[in-house]
């Protein structure tokens, strides 16, 4: 456990399951820290700009940027029960008066919470997307090494024609594609707030420079400080809620991918055929110490149904805004934002352990294939006996018959087709009838043709993404 607190309750998407990185990002400390970044951002601009603001001020604001007093604070939030006034106090205490009095100068309190969240939403998104990364290059991996493997393929969950093991694979993979891809861009293209004052019009800042143009300026100079290209051209107080929505669900296409993608393994560890990673000493059952359950990925989906939760949560948020801003979206934005991005991670985490620890049963795969196959002939056989002057209808009908048959009374379903003199010829004549591989179309084609025209060349466009370590996620 992280928290050694054992008298209140720990929210377990911080306890067990996301990773450090994600939980920083949505901490006191990273957020009452930020908030002192945009103050002190505001504060160089409009020195930059011409208000009377001295470099010493700024200097002490910085020097205190990560010395959060926050007893001080909380203390101030006991009487002001106002989180943004009690910090803007608690930060006055640290510092002298020149720069107490330049605080949070012409902002409303959404400057700094609202402009926040948008940086804790890209930072997370970051993080996320070092793990898509990695995700997208194991897959890749396993799905080259496996493009030819043939194993049962099932349409209803019943048996259908034959794929690979690693077409299969590049079906997750491609998933995970189309949302790291989405995850890419709304990153690329996430704007800041910037500063829009009470009502979003600028008033206070026209006042303070009294000039049409400096506020517009210093909109894009407070953005750029915060490693921002744009800000929202248009907001109220704060910032549309869609842009929330339009994050969360594309956190929630993660969960759709994953929870997919953790549902086909524990149905092939159902089978035998792949099981998820199992610790030499990990128990699967605390009754039946034969079992071998598949709990990381049931973790998955479990936590994917979280996720799924939350983009009605944020539509109804984003409907329920009234006019320039309402606060009945605070105390359910400070819960859905934070959890979903846990979650995600928490998901992602689960899904890179399981695909790098898989254990794949290259022999059982085999071996249910094999005994599958004579179901999967018909087509074939089909084809041969109208080549030899049987009719469809007839050949048709005889292999219903048996497959029903065979099915009813465990007989040889060979034995029983070579009851007919024509399929029974076909059969003993046909040494490639029952090779697996005669069966799987062009699939190995298709996933070296997607790896190719399409993953690698968009791999090249996160590379960066790589490298992200824990330190590198400060702002």
């Amino acid at each position: 456990m992280k928290n050694s607190n054992m008298n209140s309750y720990q929210n377990p998407l911080v306890e067990r399951y996301a990773s450090d990185e994600i939980s920083y990002i949505f901490s006191p400390h990273f957020k009452f820290m930020t908030w002192r970044k945009f103050w002190v951002a505001l504060a160089e601009a409009q020195k930059e700009l011409g208000l009377d603001i001295s470099e010493s001020a700024i200097s002490a604001m910085k020097a205190t940027i990560s010395d959060i007093n926050f007893e001080t604070a909380e203390q101030y939030e006991k009487d002001l029960k106002h989180d943004v006034m009690s910090h803007i106090k608690a930060w006055g205490d640290q510092l002298p008066e020149k720069a107490r009095k330049i605080i949070h100068l012409g902002a409303t309190s959404a400057f700094v919470t609202d402009n926040t969240e948008l940086i804790q939403m890209k930072t997370g998104l970051k993080i996320l997307l070092s793990r898509l990364n990695e995700l997208l290059l194991t897959l890749r991996k396993l799905a080259l090494e496996n493009k030819s493997v043939p194993m049962l393929g099932f349409t209803h969950f019943q048996i259908a024609q034959p794929v690979t093991l690693g077409k299969r694979i590049s079906l997750w993979l491609y998933e995970f594609y189309m949302d790291t891809k989405q995850i890419l861009q709304l990153h690329n293209d996430l704007k800041i707030q910037g500063v829009k004052g009470t009502t979003g019009t600028m008033a206070s800042f026209f006042t303070l420079f009294n000039d049409f143009e400096k506020p517009f300026i210093l909109d894009n100079l407070v953005a750029k400080k915060m490693g921002f290209e744009r800000t929202f051209p248009l907001t109220g107080q704060t910032y549309t809620r869609k842009s929330d929505y339009e994050i969360i669900c594309a956190l929630s296409g993660i969960g759709q991918s994953s929870s997919k993608f953790a549902t086909d393994i524990r149905l092939l560890q159902h089978r035998g055929e792949v099981f998820e990673p199992f610790g030499s000493k990990q128990v699967g059952s605390s009754a039946m110490p034969y079992k071998r359950n598949p709990m990381k990925c049931e973790r998955i989906v479990s936590l994917s149904r979280l996720l799924f939760s939350k983009p009605a949560e944020i539509a109804d948020i984003t409907a329920n805004q009234w006019f320039e801003r309402t606060l009945d979206d605070s105390a359910l934005r400070r819960i859905i934002i934070p959890e979903a991005f846990l979650s995600a991670d928490a998901i992602l985490l689960l899904c890179l352990t399981v695909v790098n620890g898989l254990d794949i049963k290259y022999k059982i795969i085999q071996n249910n294939l094999k005994q599958s196959m004579p179901f999967l002939i018909s087509e074939e056989l089909i084809a041969k006996a109208f080549a030899l002057g049987m009719s469809r209808q007839e050949s048709h009908q005889i292999i219903r018959d048996s497959f029903f048959l065979s099915k009813e009374t465990g007989k040889d379903l060979f034995e029983l087709l070579k009851q007919n003199s024509i399929l029974k010829s076909i059969i003993e004549s046909s040494d490639s009838l029952l090779n697996p591989s005669n069966y799987i179309g062009l699939a190995p084609i298709q996933v070296e043709k997607f790896i190719a025209d399409e993953l690698d060349p968009f791999l090249d466009t996160i590379k960066d993404f790589a490298t992200i370590k824990s330190k590198e996620i400060l702002i």
